[in-house]
């Protein structure tokens, strides 16, 4: 560059010096040829003036413009600035964003420039760290920028301090991914994972970059080598396939009798870093896939045979299939899909939007659009169907590829039955927690209920027949047993009430339970009562059985009034149902065994098929607002699901398929054991020959209860020491306390009865012990399990438990 700068600059001088020259030639010859010398002058000086003008003019013309201000081309920046992958920005000394590429803007965003990025707190101290050091040693590197969470990349990040006066940073900045395909590489195929996908046709291999086997799937080493439990390990994987002369691969122990495959080469390497990796190290997974397997595998899909093979293949699937073209137009539907959606007979309307409620329309149109447009994939989703919008399905939606044009398949499986059982699920877990609602009611109940029982009875003792108290305070007993009814009735549909069960012939109660019955029913309805001969015993309490019949009557009769003029029948009916019949009936419900069956239906125009599955539910009644607990039913239920029983409710078909009436079927299982004699019963002064007196512990944390227990059995001639909780009774045994009989509570705060029970059973094994409950007995004995064990139920009078204390002394006594 400076020769060619000196060579421009000698050029003027010569020019320069051969003008001269001339100029001198010319004035000398001027000069001889006029002999006039102030002429030849006049000339020279005036050819100088305009050579010099010339020459003056020449080099303002050949003077270089560069010092005339003008603005930088940033196109030429940004063209070399952008770098794929690379995110880069060009910063001034006061940190303001000068330029980016649009890596860097996608990433950041164009209002933010570094070191003050959208990062955690310790991102931007790192950078502000390089930024730093850029300035200072002219380039700065951070190997991991962290994103701050889990999810959130990060980078490699460099600044290199540029420019004229070095006044501006360039910042680098890489993604680092994290290497989700390591996973993959060391993926075992040699497990569960080849397994399934052996099982559906799908034989897998990871290979080395060289080709060599390093694992294989059980059913690709059968295949390949006759052993499922063979490695293949370090073999070549291609020599274990061959081709025919159509390109088609089989497997070579198989040959052309085999199965065609098809070989899918998935490489187990992120291609983002396969040249900083290098490009042959990445392991293989290789893919054999049977022809036959997928839809569209096995024929030709472009062809018409091909669809009618398919659609022959899935009609006669269980499992409602339909397809529709990729614009959502329904191609066909088999049977089962037609019974899903509730067209039998009447075909497929155009579209699957139109199966659906409004609300669902615009996500299915979307969902068949996005699977018949893009990459063969599958997936699900819930509807409601507009036959049935209350109870929603679940619609799965493939992308299909291979039959020529892309399509969209549909499955829908009939749930009914499924839907059925979530709703009895449902209806158990909520009787479950109605039942221990109630148990714990009726529990507390009890208790209010025996203090003002044995107030009253305390009272009574001291009023006799026509005081004036005496009328109010057997008015007071009175209602109280009728709470004390209702709390059964309570515990009857929790099936926690305190049966007490006998073997009985279930003819004998219908007939003592028929007067009162009549009388219920009116003169307008007729009562008809039919039973079976040879009828097996069976072992229920006869006061909660007479207790269902009049509930089960009293819905027929409240049927058969609502239904019409109030005038009807009601039959009531025993039957016999032996082992044979009920195998023969085929129900999952009722166990194959021996019954005596109640039958009681009526003519009141049958239950609505809706009320059906709600019926035995607590507090559901189909009668006017005020004339029905829903009580009557669930009380029924639960009192013979207690006593080991079961009970359907049905409607009676009449003409052209009417319901004429209800029908309700018991089945109580017959006593296969000895049936004991009726006892005799005892005098009614039996209970008090027991003269002996006693010392009774007795243990109750209620304090109402408690004092009139105490009462009761002092004017009974009992020496009554009392305790409000369980340690402090069990402390009364172990201080020496000699007592005849523990009267106890069950619950109690603390320590409960049946844990004080075992506690003094360990210093006194002999000692009887007597519980008071509100909950049934035979619960209570499973749960409490301690031999001597008796039991009082709650409420109770005074005269009750002073017989049954007394019935205890006796026992013990005769030991």
């Amino acid at each position: 560059m400076k020769a060619i700068e000196g060579e421009a600059g000698r050029q003027p001088i010569m020019l320069m010096g051969g003008l001269g020259l001339a100029m001198f030639v010319s004035a000398v010859l001027l000069w001889f040829a006029s002999g006039e010398i102030v002429l030849a002058a006049a000339f020279t000086l005036a050819l100088a003036v305009l050579v010099s003008g010339a020459f003056v003019l020449d080099r303002m013309r050949a003077q270089p413009q560069s010092d005339a201000p003008s603005s930088p081309d940033w196109s030429v920046t940004f063209a070399a600035i952008e770098q794929p992958g690379i995110g880069v920005a060009i910063t001034d000394r006061a940190n303001r964003l000068t330029c980016a590429n649009s890596e860097f803007v996608e990433w950041f965003g164009a209002a933010s420039a570094p070191p003050n990025l959208p990062l955690e707190r310790s991102a931007f101290e790192a950078l502000t760290k390089v930024a730093r050091e850029a300035w200072r040693d002219g380039s700065a590197r951070l190997e991991n920028l962290g994103g701050g969470e889990e999810d959130m990349p990060s980078w490699a990040v460099s600044a290199e301090r540029a420019g004229r006066g070095e006044d501006h940073l360039v910042w680098r900045f890489r993604r680092i991914e994290p290497k989700l395909i390591d996973a993959l590489a060391s993926y075992d195929v040699t497990g569960p994972f080849g397994r399934i996908l052996s099982r559906s046709g799908i034989e897998s291999a990871i290979t080395s970059p060289e080709g060599l086997i390093k694992s294989v799937s059980a059913g690709f080493a059968e295949r390949a080598a006759g052993d499922p439990a063979a490695t293949l390990a370090g073999q070549d994987f291609v020599s274990f396939l061959r081709s025919d002369d159509r390109d088609r691969i089989f497997f070579s122990r198989e040959g052309r009798g085999g199965t065609p495959q098809t070989l899918i080469h998935i490489p187990l390497e992120d291609p983002r870093e396969k040249y900083a990796s290098g490009p042959d190290e990445a392991q293989s997974l290789m893919l054999l896939v049977d022809s036959g397997v997928g839809i569209g595998g096995g024929w030709d899909g472009s062809s018409q045979a091909g669809v009618a093979q398919l659609e022959a293949l899935l009609g006669q699937l269980p499992l409602g299939l339909a397809m529709t073209d990729r614009d959502g137009r329904f191609l066909f539907g088999n049977d089962a899909f037609l019974r899903s959606i509730e067209r039998e007979g009447r075909g497929l309307p155009a579209f699957p939007t139109d199966l659906v409620v409004r609300e669902d329309k615009a996500a299915l149109s979307d969902a068949v659009r996005r699977h018949g447009r893009g990459p063969a994939t599958s997936g699900n989703m819930a509807l409601r169907l507009t036959t049935n919008p209350e109870e929603p399905v679940s619609m799965g939606i493939a992308g299909v590829r291979g039959l020529g044009e892309p399509a969209v398949l549909l499955s829908l499986s009939d749930s009914h039955e499924e839907t059925q059982l979530k709703r009895q699920v449902a209806q158990a877990t909520k009787m479950q927690a109605v039942g221990q609602l109630a148990g714990g009611v009726a529990h507390d109940f009890n208790n209010v209920l025996t203090a003002i029982i044995g107030t009253c009875d305390l009272m009574l003792l001291r009023h006799t027949p026509g005081d004036s108290d005496y009328d109010d305070i057997q008015q007071i007993r009175a209602n109280s047993n009728r709470a004390a009814s209702l709390t059964r009735q309570l515990l009857a549909f929790s099936r926690q009430q305190t049966l007490r069960p006998e073997i009985l012939q279930l003819p004998d109660v219908v007939s003592e339970v028929g007067p009162l019955i009549k009388r219920l029913l009116g003169s307008r309805i007729e009562y008809v009562v039919q039973h079976d001969r040879d009828l097996g015993p069976v072992r229920a309490d006869p006061q909660q059985l007479e207790q269902v019949i009049m509930n089960l009557a009293v819905n027929a009769r409240d049927a058969i009034q609502s239904s019409g003029d109030g005038s009807g029948r009601i039959s009531l009916s025993t039957r016999r149902v032996t082992v044979r019949d009920v195998e023969k009936m085929g129900s999952d419900i009722l166990p194959a065994a021996d019954y005596t069956v109640l039958v009681v239906q009526d003519t009141g125009g049958g239950i609505p098929a809706e009320a059906l599955p709600k019926l035995f539910e607590p507090f559901f009644t189909t009668k006017e607002q005020g004339k029905g607990t829903g009580l009557g039913l669930s009380t029924a239920y639960g009192i013979v699901k207690q006593s080991g029983g079961f009970i359907f409710a049905d409607n009676i078909d009449g003409q052209k398929g009417r319901a004429t009436g209800a029908r309700f079927t018991v089945y109580l299982p017959v006593h296969k054991g000895e049936v004991p004699q009726k006892p005799v019963e005892a005098p009614v002064e039996q209970s008090s020959e027991w003269s002996g007196g006693g010392r009774v512990l007795l243990v109750e944390d209620e304090d109402m209860v408690r004092a009139v227990a105490e009462r009761a059995l002092s004017r009974a001639g009992y020496s009554v020491t009392c305790c409000s909780d369980g340690e402090e009774g069990l402390a009364e045994i172990e201080n020496g306390g000699e007592f005849d009989l523990v009267v106890s509570d069950v619950v109690m705060p603390g320590m409960d009865g049946p844990a004080m029970a075992r506690g003094i059973r360990k210093l006194l094994p002999d000692l009887p012990v007597l519980f008071m409950s509100g909950y049934a007995e035979e619960q209570l004995r499973k749960d409490i399990d301690i031999p001597n064990m008796h039991f009082l139920a709650k409420p109770f009078s005074v005269q009750q438990i002073g017989d049954r204390v007394a019935e205890v002394m006796r026992k013990a006594s005769a030991k």
